[in-house]
Order: C-alpha cells, then sequence, then structure tokens
C-alpha cells in the first residue's frame, strides 16, 4: 500500500453532544452575535417613531337589483373566491387612491412632511399611500377590513375613512354609469337594425315584382309545386303498377316465341285467355279421331275421307290464324303498358322540372324573405331588452358598498411593538448564532475530536493534553497536569510491542503545536517514575529545550555530530536527578545532512545502551527532512496534533511522511484541548487527576526518596 495515499475517512455521524460540543466551543461567537442582533434591534426599536393605525370595515356585494329585471331571475350568488381580491386590487388603483389624495389634500400635507416644504407629485402620493394600507377580509364574511398606518392617529382615521367613502362612491357611479352606456348601445344598435329591415324590405318588393311572384307563393317560404303530394303518391303508385305488368306481359311473350309453332295452341290458352282456341282445338282433335277411324274403313278417295280431311286443314288454318291473333294482341298488350309507363316517367319529369325551374328562380325572393323575418324576430327581441334595462335602471337597488364601522383614531401606537421586536430579536440572534457557530465549525476542517484523529489518521491516541500546561521539572509529580501525561506514558509503554524500543521522537505537522513541551514533560514523567531518561533537542534550527531547562547551547548534538566534542561532554545534568539532556548546540554551515550521518546512528546506539528512554525533539516534519530522517531512526514515533490549529490534511500529510521513510508511528498525542469548553474530555484531565492522582499519592513513596529498578544501566 503507498503510505503516500490518503485512506477514505469514514463517515461521520453527529451525536447529540456532537451538537453541544460545538455550541460550548463557539459560545463566545454566538454570544457575541446574540448580543448583537438584540441590541441592534432594541435600539432600532426605541429609535423608531410611534406609528398609529386605524381602520373602516365595509361589505361588498355584486351589483345586483332587489327586483330582477325583465329578462331575469332571482338568483342566488355562488361564492367567487375572485371576487374580493379583485376588489382589493380596485381599491388599491390609482384611480380611488388619487381622488383620496385630491381629497384630503395630501400632496400639500406629506410634502410639508416629507417632501422639503414642496408639494408631492400625485403619483408620488399614490406610492406612499400604499405603502401605508393595508386591505384584509374578513373570515367567512363580505366584509373588508381597509386599515391604514400613519405616525399622526387622525390623519390615519381620515385616510382610512375616506378610502372607504371614495370606494363606495366609485361603485355607485361606475354602476349607474354602466347601465346608462348599455341603454345607449343597445339604442344604437336598435336603430341600426330598423334602418337594415327597411333596406331588405325594399329589395324583397323589387325582387317579386321582378319575378312576377303570385301572391299564394309570397304567403310561404318556398314556392308552390305543381303536383300535390297524393297526386305524385297516386302517379307512383301507378307507375309501379304498370311497370309490373309491362316486366310480366314481356316475360310471358318471350317464352311464347321461344316454343315451337306446334306447341302454342296448346300453351296459349293457359297463358292468353281466350273462348275460340279452345272450341277449335277439341273440333281439331274430334275431326282427327274420325279421320283415323274412316282411314281404317275408307280408300282416301272416298267422299268423307275427302271431306273429313278437308275438316282438319281447315281447322288446323283457323287454330294457326288465331294464334298468331293472341300473340299480335299479347304484342300490343307489352306496346301499350310501356306506353303507359313512359308517359308516367314523363309526367312526373316535366313536374319535377317545373318545380326546379321555378324553385331557381324564386330563391332569391324566399332568402331575401328568410332574411327579413330574422331581422324582425331579432328586433323584437331588442326592444323587449330596452324596455327590460330602462325598468331596471328605475327599480331599486340595494347600496352593494356599504360602510359597516367607520374610522376612528387609535391612542395606542401599534408600531413598533417593542415586547415582540425584543423577543424576536432574542430568537433570531440565538438562532443567526449558533448557526453562524455551526458554519464556522463546518469550514473549520481542523483536528476537534479523538473521533476525528482516529477516523482520519488511523491511529490511536495515546494521550489528550489539557490547555496551558506548565513544565512539570518545575512544577513536580503533584502539578495539576501531571496526570495528563501519566496517561500518555502508561498508553505508550503498553504500545511497544517489545521491550527494547526505547527510543522516541515527537513529531508535528507545523510549528507551535507543542511538541517541544510535550517531548520535555513526557521524559519528566519517565524520570519522576524512576527512569533514567535522557533527551536531545534535535531541532538544529530552531532549538527551544534549553531555554525551558535554563541550561547552556554552547556545546551540544551539532559538537558530537562534527566529533569536535564526545558524548560525555554534550550531556548536561538537569534539575531532575533521572533526566538529562543534550541541547542542539550551534548550527555550523556545514551542517547540512548531519542527523542522517554514522555519528547520529552511533550516537542513538549509545544512547540505547545507558539510558531506558531517549527522547528526541524534532523540528516540524512539513518543513524541513530532519523529522523524518530521525523518524527513521529511531524505534518509536510520536506525533503532536494542537486542538483546532492545522487542517486535518495537514496532519495526514505528517503521518504519511513518517510512514514513507519507514517510521514506526506507535500513536498520536492531542494537545491543547480546552477542557473548560469540551466536557467530553474530562475523562482524559479531571477524572483521572481527581481520582488515580490521589490514589498514587497513598502509595507512591516520600518525596526525595527514589526506587531503584533492577537492570537499571549505568547513567553515564
Amino acid at each position: 500500500m503507498d503510505p503516500t495515499k490518503s485512506q477514505s475517512p469514514q463517515e461521520a455521524k453527529l451525536h447529540f453532544l456532537d451538537y453541544w460540543r460545538i455550541i460550548r466551543t463557539r459560545k463566545t461567537v454566538i454570544l457575541l452575535v446574540f448580543l448583537l442582533v438584540v441590541l441592534t434591534a432594541t435600539l432600532v426599536t426605541l429609535l423608531l417613531p410611534a406609528t398609529y393605525s386605524s381602520f373602516a370595515r365595509i361589505r361588498v356585494e355584486r351589483d345586483v337589483s332587489d327586483i330582477p329585471g325583465l329578462m331575469e331571475r332571482q338568483a342566488y350568488m355562488a361564492f367567487d373566491p375572485y371576487f374580493i381580491q379583485t376588489e382589493f386590487e380596485v381599491i388599491q388603483s390609482e384611480q380611488i387612491l388619487s381622488k383620496v389624495v385630491d381629497l384630503l389634500n395630501l400632496n400639500a400635507v406629506w410634502g410639508r412632511k416629507y417632501g422639503g416644504g414642496q408639494p408631492l407629485k400625485t403619483l408620488d402620493s399614490i406610492g406612499l399611500l400604499r405603502g401605508r394600507l393595508s386591505l384584509k377580509p374578513v373570515r367567512n364574511t363580505s366584509l373588508i377590513e381597509i386599515r391604514v398606518y400613519s405616525e399622526d392617529k387622525d390623519e390615519a382615521a381620515k385616510i382610512a375613512q375616506a378610502i372607504a367613502e371614495v370606494y363606495r362612491d366609485y361603485r355607485q357611479t361606475r354602476r349607474l354609469q354602466l347601465s346608462m352606456a348599455g341603454v345607449e348601445a343597445l339604442e344604437k344598435r336598435f336603430s341600426e337594425h330598423e334602418a337594415k329591415i327597411q333596406q331588405v324590405q325594399k329589395e324583397l318588393d323589387l325582387i317579386r315584382e321582378t319575378n312576377k311572384i303570385s301572391d299564394l307563393d309570397a304567403a310561404g317560404f318556398s314556392p308552390t309545386p305543381t303536383l300535390e303530394a297524393d297526386v305524385v303518391r297516386r302517379i307512383l303508385a301507378s307507375k309501379i303498377e304498370s311497370e309490373t305488368r309491362l316486366i310480366g306481359r314481356e316475360e310471358l311473350l318471350a317464352k311464347l316465341r321461344a316454343l315451337p309453332p306446334e306447341q302454342l295452341p296448346e300453351v296459349l290458352p293457359r297463358a292468353v285467355p281466350d273462348p275460340i282456341l279452345p272450341g277449335l282445338i277439341n273440333d281439331l282433335n274430334t275431326a282427327e279421331q274420325r279421320l283415323v277411324v274412316l282411314q281404317k274403313e275408307y280408300s282416301d278417295e272416298h267422299p268423307e275421307m275427302v271431306r273429313t280431311r278437308s275438316l282438319v286443314a281447315d281447322l288446323r288454318d283457323k287454330i294457326q290464324k288465331n294464334v298468331a291473333g293472341l300473340m299480335k294482341a299479347l304484342e300490343a298488350q307489352v306496346e301499350s303498358a310501356r306506353a303507359e309507363v313512359e308517359k308516367l316517367n314523363r309526367t312526373l319529369e316535366e313536374a319535377k322540372q317545373t318545380d326546379i325551374e321555378r324553385a331557381a328562380k324564386t330563391r332569391p325572393y324566399y332568402d331575401k324573405k328568410r332574411e327579413l323575418e330574422s331581422l324582425v324576430s331579432f328586433r323584437r327581441i331588442l326592444e323587449m331588452k330596452i324596455a327590460s334595462e330602462r325598468i331596471d335602471i328605475n327599480l331599486p337597488k340595494t347600496s352593494m358598498v356599504e360602510i359597516i364601522d367607520n374610522a376612528v383614531p387609535n391612542e395606542r401606537p401599534v408600531r413598533p411593538n417593542k415586547p415582540l421586536n425584543i423577543l424576536l430579536s432574542i430568537i433570531i440572534g440565538l438562532v443567526v448564532g449558533v448557526g453562524l457557530a455551526f458554519f464556522i465549525e463546518y469550514l473549520d476542517t481542523s483536528v476537534k475530536t479523538i473521533d476525528d484523529v482516529e477516523r482520519a489518521l488511523q491511529a490511536p491516541v495515546l494521550g489528550v493534553i489539557p490547555q496551558n500546561v506548565g513544565l512539570l521539572i518545575e512544577e513536580g509529580a503533584e502539578s495539576p497536569h501531571a496526570e495528563a501525561y501519566r496517561v500518555l506514558r502508561t498508553n505508550l509503554l503498553f504500545s511497544r510491542k517489545d521491550d527494547k524500543l526505547n527510543t522516541v521522537v515527537v513529531v508535528s505537522a507545523g510549528a507551535g503545536e507543542g511538541k517541544t513541551t510535550t517531548v520535555l514533560n513526557l521524559a519528566t514523567v519517565f524520570a519522576q517514575s524512576g527512569q533514567r531518561v535522557v533527551i536531545v533537542d534535535s531541532d538544529l534550527r530552531r532549538p527551544a529545550l534549553h531555554k525551558l531547562l535554563r541550561l547552556s547551547n554552547s556545546t551540544g548534538l551539532t559538537n558530537y555530530l562534527l566529533k569536535q566534542n564526545s558524548i560525555e561532554e554534550v550531556i548536561q545534568k538537569t534539575s531532575l536527578p533521572l533526566l538529562d539532556f543534550i541541547s542542539s548546540g550551534k548550527l555550523p554551515s556545514s551542517s547540512l545532512g548531519i542527523l542522517s550521518s554514522a555519528q547520529m546512528k552511533d550516537l542513538i546506539s549509545e544512547l540505547k545502551r545507558h539510558y531506558d528512554f531517549v527522547f528526541f525533539d524534532s523540528p516540524p516534519i512539513m518543513g524541513v527532512s530532519d523529522a523524518s530522517i530521525l523518524a527513521s531512526e529511531v524505534d518509536l514515533t510520536l506525533q503532536v496534533i494542537q486542538y483546532r490549529r492545522y487542517p486535518q490534511q495537514m496532519t495526514i500529510r505528517a503521518k504519511q511522511l513518517i510512514e514513507k521513510v519507514g517510521g514506526n508511528l506507535v500513536g498520536i498525542v492531542l494537545n491543547n484541548i480546552n477542557v473548560s469548553q469540551d466536557e467530553s474530555y474530562y475523562y482524559y484531565s479531571g477524572y483521572y487527576h481527581d481520582y488515580y492522582y490521589r490514589s498514587e499519592e497513598a502509595i507512591e513513596p516520600a518525596s526525595g526518596e527514589t526506587k531503584e529498578r533492577p537492570g537499571i544501566k549505568q547513567k553515564y
């Protein structure tokens, strides 16, 4: 895994206590904003002039008569949600307010107040009046409350009353004007319509005279047909009957013509009734039978045979002639039926053509006549409407705008509402203050809690150091801050995987995070517990430990690394018997890379053999490479993070640099915690101080005694 890549932090969920922590931490911001808002609102409220209000209440209805007109019925008016809102806009219109301005001479009155003594323009006065006007409907009624605000209580009452009266007069006047204008428009339309009727009548008379339309035709709206309907029905019935008969005769004639001639005498009597042909056929049959009998008795030349044969031939001839006559009669019947059908068709077509010609000729007349009738009908409607409107104008009417409550001056001002304004300023101040605190907290990406550290760095927090800690070497083991470092010492000891790991470098991402104080106090706690400890000030550019210990910095680490002095010569004793110190020494110009030299590694090895713990103070790891070099050479690395100082990305980058050079980051020290503002850290300071510290006092030896641990190496 590449240590330079930051691990994705887990999603943080705020608990109620986190919100309370933010409020406690940012209480100064909240208090300042709260006081600023409250004081500003209170000052503005006290400086604002008193404003009075007065209202007039009016009842508003639609314009209807007490008695319905001739063309209408008295009906219940359904509720219209837009009516009241429309009247609001009418009341605030320039037409109403300009009359109020003129009636009360507000141009001059307000000119003296707001115009420097010069009269205001009407539009400017209307703008001021709209800003002081408030309209409100009374719930579930048709009442409107007209409320006016002013610094003068009498002026507020006068304006409210004037608006109500002007609006009432406007509605009454407009109603009368609309009614009269409607009647005038109807009368004008009636005159124009009457002239049009006269013109159409003249055109109608001219068409009738030109086309010579009879009085009978002129009485209707279409010409009289040539044939009556009953006559047409009878003709059609006769036509159908003749066509049926014609078809029957034609079919019969066709069938008879298709038969052989010798079969016609037998068929014709059944198809065409004839009294002669059957008798002839019977006589023929009888003669033929007699001829057959005679042939058996007589010869062909016998007079009886000759006479009978002559009779048969005569009968056959008569039958043929009769058949021919019947066929001709049948053909004559077909022709007669066809002629009758054609005659009926011709009669109907002639009547139809005559009617079409008459209709085409008289169409303009009847069209014009219908137009005239329509115009006359509309004239009657106009006459009734005009009469109805004239009667409606004179009917008694209820006033559609009635002033229910007259405006009276109000003795108590309505603005400013001091208690309400102050209460709102308190609420708004708290809301704005808390909101600003949370916004600042959101913008602040620095380390705030242990959870922030462990979530961002994925490393344990070994110690939490409160604010304003002193130097334990001066305050002694009974210092109120000592327990925080004893907790750090305990956690550090338990975090080691091997007891031989005893060299520790304390680093930080940036300057001013408290690593120097931390390394000094942590070494002091180790020394106070009976362990041999040495502190090496390896911050060569800005050494500070020698000042805190009040020791010399003339010879130190650089002198040893440059082989100018031996290790015994650079080690200094402190006021604490088991705590030694190696200062940084003077920084020569040739010190580039001095901490990565073999001499430095020899020093670390030598100190490890002679001391229980060796602590190195280093420069900020983000500034120079010295801290990274030390982290790679010692056993353990502690990273100090100051509470709410640097962004989390900076501390994450510092951790990545330690891991990149192979340093063993054993844990994090969270420094400079304001315990009074954040109760979540009380466990790490007050609780240990109040309980465990007293417990240790009961079991630790008296001051000045030192317990000798077995196996402690000989000190220089």
